[in-house]
């Protein structure tokens, strides 16, 4: 990628520029201290916080993780993560706007059940609609439908995040043609979000054309959460350069690199 592109290739969402277009989360690491170093070193400017699991303040007695988290240095993403039901997850995003003085970003998921974590879809179509009557800028977890897709898009999410796989499980991306598919007919940012496991699956959904990829456990439970932050951002950088440059065409056959026509012999 030429040094032009590179300055020009930037995530927006809700109207805002990024450099990275890995997004990263804060919950399963041994402590605040780790959190904030593999953090930094995946090099995410968005960061989203559990909001019923995580203190933004609402906790006074408690550390907070803006504390190492400055939102003068991150843009915080209020998620409704552990959230079954519309009600409980437009409360949560409220209680959000009131904690970030007024915060308009949010996640939202609705999630149908504990076993699979997978998104209660009529749930979020409801909560989507009602956030964002109410001023939300609302990036929304989905499945991998791309008919879901479009109706949160034209519900007016700034951005969807259909899953790759379940979340945690660290499957990589199970539906690439979904994906694909969500990615060619979306006018606002595709991200996915749950299911990466290492830097070739980050590298895969942006070579599908992603705007970026949304992980936590990924980091988190790797052997060498530091290391993987920085594995993870390098395969995000990859990908959308392979993305951009724009791979051969897949053949059957072999077809030489170097071609016998017009040799000497």
């Amino acid at each position: 990628m030429t040094t032009a592109t590179q300055n020009s290739d930037r995530l927006v969402i809700a109207g805002k520029e990024y450099n990275s277009r890995l997004l990263v989360g804060t919950g399963k690491y041994q402590d605040m201290d780790e959190t904030a170093r593999a953090i930094d070193a995946s090099g995410a400017e968005i960061v989203t916080v559990a909001v019923r699991r995580t203190n933004l303040g609402q906790n006074a007695d408690e550390p907070n993780i803006l504390d190492v988290l400055p939102p003068e240095r991150y843009t915080i993403l209020p998620n409704t993560a552990g959230c079954f039901d519309v009600d409980t997850a437009v409360r949560t995003c409220r209680l959000a706007r009131e904690l970030l003085d007024g915060h308009k970003l949010v996640k939202l998921e609705v999630l149908g059940d504990q076993q699979t974590l997978f998104p209660d879809v009529i749930a979020t179509l409801k909560a989507a609609e009602i956030l964002v009557a109410d001023g939300f800028d609302v990036m929304v977890y989905t499945n991998d439908d791309p008919i879901v897709a479009r109706e949160l898009e034209a519900i007016g999410c700034c951005a969807v995040m259909p899953l790759a796989a379940p979340i945690g499980s660290g499957l990589g991306i199970r539906n690439p043609l979904n994906i694909r598919t969500i990615v060619e007919n979306a006018k606002v940012p595709v991200l996915v979000d749950a299911g990466v496991g290492t830097a070739s699956d980050a590298a895969v959904a942006m070579e599908l054309g992603c705007d970026g990829v949304l992980m936590n456990t990924a980091i988190a439970a790797a052997k060498d959460p530091l290391l993987m932050a920085s594995a993870m951002r390098k395969g995000i950088e990859a990908g959308r350069e392979a993305y951009l440059a724009g791979r051969m065409p897949a053949k059957r056959f072999a077809s030489a690199s170097s071609p016998i026509e017009g040799l000497f012999f």
